[in-house]
């Protein structure tokens, strides 16, 4: 199974720690973000296919052709047009199904195991600020119906955490409406969900790293483990 790794953006947040290093390399724990991603990745995934941007080229650097005895491809995203964009540049080399993460996000090695038992999947988990994130509500039957992003009135506090199991046929739903010029999987993955189920599964593991107080807090997350 390929994994897709979305690694390309400035992690303006996060500075002073991304003036001169991309996110997936701030180190936390006393190891990069990167290393915590791969090592929770299941057995199944033996390809990595990571989207590059900003610094791409330090990311390139650290992980060489093979990471954590997986394959990698680089794909270069030159201009910062969204999370649609970003999965359809690896469109062609897309093979099935494949692990969708971001390279922000530590998640636990048990629950992208438990998503990868499902055809197609989606990881959730409950926040007390839904208004920050994508809120995800069910059908009666646990898979997914909306997707809504950072809504004003959050219909439930169910997040995405942004793990998925996706396959090729989310291909066939095109990108449709821009936000300030980028393309978000929000509304594509909605409309792949009405033609191809996606169960919504639970996570007892995630981490969201996208301030600097983000990364004490998943230390201290990670040292109670």
């Amino acid at each position: 199974m390929q994994c897709v790794i979305l690694a390309a953006g400035k992690g303006t947040r996060l500075r002073p720690l991304t003036d001169n290093c991309p996110k997936p390399l701030v180190k936390v724990a006393g190891k990069p973000l990167l290393d915590h991603i791969v090592e929770a990745l299941p057995t199944a995934v033996d390809e990595l296919i990571i989207v590059v941007g900003y610094l791409g080229g330090m990311i390139e650097e650290y992980c060489g052709k093979e990471f954590h005895g997986r394959k990698v491809t680089y794909i270069t995203q030159e201009e910062q047009k969204g999370t649609a964009h970003a999965l359809w540049l690896c469109k062609d080399l897309i093979k099935g199904r494949f692990l969708f993460l971001f390279a922000d996000d530590i998640h636990g090695k048990e629950d992208l195991a438990r998503a990868t038992s499902y055809i197609r999947s989606i990881l959730v988990a409950s926040v007390t600020n839904p208004e920050k994130f994508g809120i995800v509500v069910r059908n009666p039957d646990g898979t997914l119906g909306l997707m809504i992003e950072k809504p004003e009135h959050a219909p439930s506090n169910c997040a995405s955490t942004g793990a998925m199991i996706l396959d090729e046929h989310i291909f066939e739903f095109e990108p449709e409406t821009p936000v300030k010029g980028e393309y978000y999987l929000t509304e594509v993955i909605e409309r792949y969900a009405q033609e191809y189920p996606i169960a919504v599964v639970e996570e007892h593991l995630w981490i969201p790293i996208g301030y600097p107080e983000d990364i004490i807090r998943a230390e201290t997350i990670l040292g109670a483990k």
